[in-house]
């Protein structure tokens, strides 16, 4: 399975962006997908799953401002962040789990920056 993310970029605080990540290859043996980012001179975090059903699941730090979409018939997941704060600067990661293996497929990262 690859995974390739986009629809990262420079934004002002309190803006939005879109975030896409589309699987290819072998789709059948994805689960549950979801974004991580990583803040410089910090540790990876989560930020959201989907389930393959539609389940969500948000970190604190983003809930009501942050929502996760899947379209299954295009085997991608989205990222729409709204309201965004310079703290949301990261580089984000899709992830998609397999059927025994969580966080067994990852996406190249896309670098997103909010300008205070």
């Amino acid at each position: 399975v690859q995974l390739q993310a986009s629809g990262g970029g420079l934004v002002q605080a309190g803006g939005s962006l879109r975030l896409s990540c589309a699987a290819s290859g072998r789709i059948f043996s994805i689960n549950d997908m979801g974004w991580h980012r990583q803040a410089p001179g910090k540790q990876r975090e989560l930020v959201a799953t989907i389930t393959s059903g539609g389940s969500t699941n948000y970190a604190d730090s983003v809930q009501g401002r942050f929502t996760i979409s899947r379209d299954n018939a295009k085997n991608t997941v989205y990222l729409q962040m709204n309201s965004l704060k310079p703290e949301d600067t990261a580089v984000y990661y899709c992830f998609a789990n397999g059927p025994f293996t969580a966080y067994a497929y990852w996406g190249q990262g896309t670098l997103v920056t909010v300008s205070s």
